[in-house]
This record gives structure tokens, sequence and C-alpha cells, in this order.
């Protein structure tokens, strides 16, 4: 029988993207708000363009945040240091347009009800040590290695804004090699040819090894293609070439397309959201799943309604590969995971400032401590219960 050959594809960004930039600076607010209170409720969307944040939306606290203060620091931080990059952290103008959380929604979260309708999706796979897919685990690495080159000043050419993409080639499900790669990275002009057009060889080859071959390792081989600044150059970037705002780069976040996505986006929101917080408990339950190898992989759907606390529905689907039937998993899962928004926020601990970290590569597939959705304590349990 012929071997089944298939490619999948994720991408990953940088901290300095547009999009990203207002992901941190969203999550920096709630940190901020939570460090002070953490009653607090955030609803918090940034939007950058040349030379403008604007962050708005709902929050209610007894806490107070200098956002003017915040927002440079975070820009500061990211890299944005450089007026050449054609956005300072010193120079940008910053609109606060911020209002208190409707009432209307309050009474129903301050009962423990959800703050709003949605499905949440979860996934866990044994393809790699984090149990994520290998294309957004090797996406992520490319993207906070372009950071750590220009960071470190491995390369002093880089800028902050920059893209990374991998099609991982799978042989019968199993991922064999990576058959392309894409990084596009900011740089200064120093490293374009005669032309002006393009960046020399010598600067693509230099990318190519200081930052994929240390992430891909075994996973490329003499036909692996590599596309590096496909545009030619790639001076114009970060806010000053393209808008960025919120919740742009869901599938970023989460599994890079493997699998379904909920829709809704997480930073900027506090954990009484279940975008946020129930994505983090459904792949808190998949991973656990997969950990104690009562599946190969596995999807969670939980699904809510605004103002009740209870899921409306749990959907498992193990792909086939489940040494146990969904419905039991189901059961198990009801019994031995908190699923209320209350429940949720107590056992993952999320009433922290720890959502800054989250907002660059991935809120998944992380080895932090403060990811508390990545741990699988709850596998021996169910391994015991199967």
């Amino acid at each position: 029988m012929a071997k089944e050959k298939r490619l999948l594809t994720s991408e990953s960004v940088t901290e300095g993207h547009p999009d990203k930039l207002c992901d941190q600076i969203s999550d920096g607010i709630l940190d901020e708000v939570l460090r002070q209170d953490t009653q607090g409720r955030v609803a918090c969307e940034t939007f950058v363009t040349m030379g403008l944040v604007i962050i708005g939306g709902e929050i209610t606290t007894e806490g107070y945040v200098d956002v003017h203060k915040l927002v440079r620091k975070i820009v500061k931080d990211v890299g944005y240091t450089n007026p050449h990059f054609g956005f300072d952290y010193e120079t940008c103008a910053i609109l606060n347009a911020i209002h208190a959380q409707s009432p209307d929604i309050a009474q129903g979260v301050n009962r423990g009800g959800a703050g709003d309708q949605g499905l949440m999706v979860g996934y866990a796979v044994r393809e790699t040590h984090e149990l994520m897919p290998l294309a957004i685990t090797l996406a992520h690495k490319l993207a906070r290695r372009l950071a750590e080159v220009r960071k470190k000043e491995i390369l002093k050419f880089l800028g902050p804004d920059g893209k990374s993409q991998v099609s991982v080639e799978y042989r019968n499900g199993r991922p064999k090699r990576v058959d392309s790669v894409v990084i596009a990275s900011q740089h200064t002009p120093e490293i374009l040819d005669k032309t002006g057009q393009k960046i020399t060889k010598k600067a693509r080859r230099q990318i190519i090894q200081a930052v994929a071959e240390p992430i891909l390792g075994k996973w490329i081989d003499q036909d692996t293609k590599f596309y590096i600044n496909e545009t030619g150059k790639f001076v114009i970037g970060g806010p000053q070439s393209d808008t960025g705002m919120t919740g742009r780069k869901v599938v970023v976040d989460t599994y890079g397309g493997a699998v379904s996505h909920g829709g809704g986006a997480f930073s900027g929101k506090d954990p009484t959201k279940v975008d946020r917080s129930a994505s983090y408990m459904a792949r808190y339950i998949a991973k656990n799943i997969v950990a104690a190898e009562l599946a190969e992989k596995c999807l969670v759907q939980l699904a809510y309604v605004i103002g009740r606390a209870d899921p409306l529905a749990v959907y498992i689907d193990t792909y086939g590969t489940g040494k146990v039937s969904e419905d039991k998993l189901s059961k198990l899962v009801r019994k031995h995971f908190a699923l209320t928004p209350r429940g949720i926020i107590e056992m993952l601990d999320l009433l922290r400032p720890i959502y800054k970290k989250t907002a660059a590569y991935g809120h998944f597939g992380r080895n932090d401590e403060h990811f508390s959705w990545e741990k699988t304590d709850k596998a021996p349990l169910l391994r015991r219960l199967k």
C-alpha cells in the first residue's frame, strides 16, 4: 500500500508584529489590574498604526493603571526604540478610550455565570514533547529565535517585526520532515544588495544558519525549501507598514490550524470571560487525556451561554485513537474537572498577573510554571479510572 503523504502548515509571528504588539499591550493592562484588584473586570483592545496607539474597551476596577506609562514600556521592551523602524516608544501618540463594563453583563457574571456565549476548543496530540502539533511548535520556536537573535545582536540588522511559517510532511499520520520554511524579518537597509530591492545572498544564508537550522535540526534535509524575505526586502515594518489589533492572531495563539478554533480571542480578557478561561481548561483536559495515554490525540469542545455557569455541552473527539469510549471520557471530565467559570478560575489559579507572557509565541505548549493549564497532574487519576 502506498504511503499517504500530506502537508500541514502553521505560522507564527514575533512579539514585534503589530497584532502581537497589541495583544501584549492589552494583556499588560490586564496584568496591572489583577496586581491591584483580583476582582477587576477587563475587556481591553488595542489598535496601532503609524505613530499611534489606541486603547479601548471596558474595565471596572478599584485599582489605577497608568496606561500611557505602561504602553511606552511595552513598546520599548518589544524593541521599537529606533525611529528608523518607523515606530518609537518615545514619540508614538497614545489615545485612551476605556470605559466601565456594562452592568447588564456584570449582573450575570457576578453570580458566577459565563461572561458570554460561545464554544471553546482544546487539543493535544502525541507528536511533540509539548503534546502540540509539530508545525505550530516549530513555527513558534522560529519566531522566538528571530527575537533572540535580534536582542542578543547575533544578527545586528534584524528589526522587531517578523513572521515564520512551517510546512510539515506527514506520512500515514506521522510527522516525518519539514518540507518548507518561510521566514520574513524586518531589517535595516545595510543588508540590501546593489539594486536596493532585495537582501544579499549572504544575509539570507546568515538568517538560515542563525535562526532556522538551530531550531529545525533533524526535521530538515537537503530537499527542504527555504523562503527568506521573499518580497526582496522588509525595511518598512511594524505599525508603520501595517495596522495591528488585539485578537487577530487566534490561530497563531492556539493550534496553528491543525484543528478547529472556537472563534474567540484571548488577549485583553480577564478569566471570567470563557473565551479565555474555558479554552485554557479545554487544553488542560485534552493534554491530561493524552498524557494519561487514553488517546493519541484529543479534541475537547466546551459550550457556554452568557449568565449561566455550567457548560451547555462537553464534546470529546479522539479521532479513533481512544483507549476508552468518548462517552466515558466525557463523564470523567465532568466529574474530575471544574467547568464553571468560577471553578475553572480556582482550579487553574487564573487570577494572577500572568497574561502578558501568553501574548506572544502561543498560549499552549509552553514550559512555564505560570501556565497552569499545561500541567499533567490529572493524568495519573485518569489512567487509574479508565
